[in-house]
């Protein structure tokens, strides 16, 4: 069987990196590289048939000129500001953009996180619950019998218009942005390399330091990976600089995150509601301190590490990185072609 050279790019650890290699079809013969340098690059491309970009990493047209027999490019993530396209073109490199479902799924886990905490949605669901009855009188509604909040609930709020803060700014960043276009929002995030304005003003963004990010925001959203240098991050200064009463949320390394320092922000009140995907032990312990605020009727919301679970397939979900090499070699179109 002809193998096929690939070169693979990726952040991530070597655990995740293992399950992407076990999810690889034997026609590919691959080969790993957690952020390589330049140089490193270059040396790995020469001969390499294909390249897989794992949502980040320059492939500009120095690199590509060595890379004599690349074929195809495919970027795992829907970020290509960083590749030089029009060069790949005139090289007749393909170039694929890949939506990558877990990403989009966690994404869709911020919105739903946010918009939970805005309408106090678990406090509101125990009025509805509750046996109480020493409301008004129950009577049946039509166009002008009704009782509005008839338990007299606040601290509901809209998500419109709000002040989004993000930290950790990457691939389920930007797709996170994308589905708050149309809520009037301002966006604001940090990373670690700033985006190129053609970027930020495509998915309408501004860029601020995270002393800014946790001042100026109406919700701060987590997204930091985890690395020695982010390992609790996010601390009881940080949510001393919050505005009061406003709202964070994290699917980001729950080890990146001061649980003690937070629980303890909303029991004071600075902080009005939290939501989180992911914690400093997981399983989450019995005498985690947000947990103990939960059950006690807080504004906190926490779910078991679930934001990118999708539907089961029986199959490895790192097997669909590896799909447009495979329609490449048997001759079909390749999906998400950019160039």
């Amino acid at each position: 069987m002809t193998k096929y050279k690939t070169v693979f790019t990726t952040e991530r650890s070597p655990l995740h990196q293992q399950h992407t290699l076990n999810a690889a079809p034997d026609a590919l013969d691959i080969l790993m590289l957690r952020n390589p340098s330049r140089e490193e690059l270059i040396t790995a491309l020469d001969g390499a048939e294909f390249l897989i970009s794992e949502r980040t990493g320059i492939i500009d047209r120095e690199i590509l000129s060595y890379a004599k027999e690349l074929k195809l490019i495919v970027r795992l993530g829907s970020l290509t500001h960083d590749i030089d396209l029009s060069y790949a073109k005139s090289q007749g490199i393909i170039v694929c953009r890949q939506p990558d479902m877990m990403v989009i799924r966690v994404a869709e886990h911020v919105m739903m996180q946010m918009l939970v905490l805005s309408k106090n949605l678990y406090d509101s669901q125990s009025v509805a619950l509750s046996d109480n009855t020493d409301w008004r009188e129950s009577r049946r509604t039509d166009e002008n019998t009704f009782a509005y909040n008839w338990s007299k609930r606040t601290h509901i709020r809209q998500l419109y218009g709000q002040t989004v803060g993000i930290i950790g700014f990457g691939e389920i960043g930007a797709e996170l942005t994308r589905r708050l276009q149309g809520w009037g929002c301002t966006i604001l995030y940090n990373k670690r390399r700033q985006l190129p304005d053609t970027v930020e003003v495509e998915l309408g963004l501004h860029y601020a330091d995270k002393n800014t990010i946790f001042q100026q925001s109406d919700i701060v959203v987590n997204l930091l990976p985890y690395f020695p240098e982010t390992d609790m991050a996010i601390n009881r200064k940080s949510f001393a600089q919050m505005k009061r009463d406003n709202l964070f949320v994290s699917v980001g390394s729950g080890s990146v995150i001061d649980e003690s320092a937070l629980a303890d922000a909303v029991k004071s009140g600075q902080i009005g509601g939290v939501a989180l995907d992911t914690f400093e032990y997981e399983p989450i312990r019995a005498d985690n301190p947000l947990r103990q605020l939960a059950l006690a009727g807080y504004n906190v919301v926490l779910t078991p590490h679930t934001a990118a679970v999708g539907l089961p397939t029986g199959k490895n979900p790192r097997a669909n990185d590896y799909t447009n090499m495979i329609r490449y070699i048997r001759g079909e179109p390749v999906l998400d072609r950019i160039v």
